[in-house]
């Protein structure tokens, strides 16, 4: 356990956020996800894993040291349900509530159709498997710069 540090962040996944660099995007995927397989895909090419955990908690642990790139874009992303790529379901709207506290401002989501989006994940730097047993919880997190002044030293 660290200070300050919140415990569903084990050591890969610090060590992954952490050297990832501007740009860069990650996947926090449900329970039903083909998660192995893609993650073997990615940048790190290994499983990451938040056990047990839904996954609006996981991205609200993961947001609590991870900047977005919000300033520009949209850098939230979420799998699209099949046929229907307007509708959110609830665990899409609690991840939506989370971005929009985490960045003071409503931050849109944007959508990516079921097929493409494991294609997307696979030039994923890594890939996050939560416990999250709701259907569409599976998102793309891309990761913002933060300013000198707010650098702590």
């Amino acid at each position: 356990m660290l200070k300050g540090i919140r415990a569903e962040l084990n050591g890969a996944i610090l060590e992954a956020l952490s050297t990832m660099g501007h740009g860069d995007f990650l996947v926090v995927a449900d329970a039903n996800f083909p998660s192995d397989a893609i993650a073997r895909q990615t940048r790190i090419g290994k499983l990451l894993t938040m056990d047990n955990i839904p996954a609006p908690r996981a991205i609200d642990a993961i947001l609590s040291v991870f900047p977005l790139d919000t300033p520009v874009q949209p850098s939230v992303g979420r799998m699209e349900v099949m046929g229907k790529p307007d509708e959110i379901p609830g665990v899409q709207a609690e991840v939506q509530a989370i971005v929009n506290r985490v960045e003071g401002r409503p931050s849109p989501m944007y959508g990516v159709e079921r097929m493409a989006f494991y294609e997307v994940a696979k030039k994923a730097y890594c890939v996050i498997a939560t416990g999250e047993l709701r259907f569409y919880g599976c998102f793309l997190l891309t990761k913002g710069v933060i300013p000198a002044e707010d650098v702590v030293r």
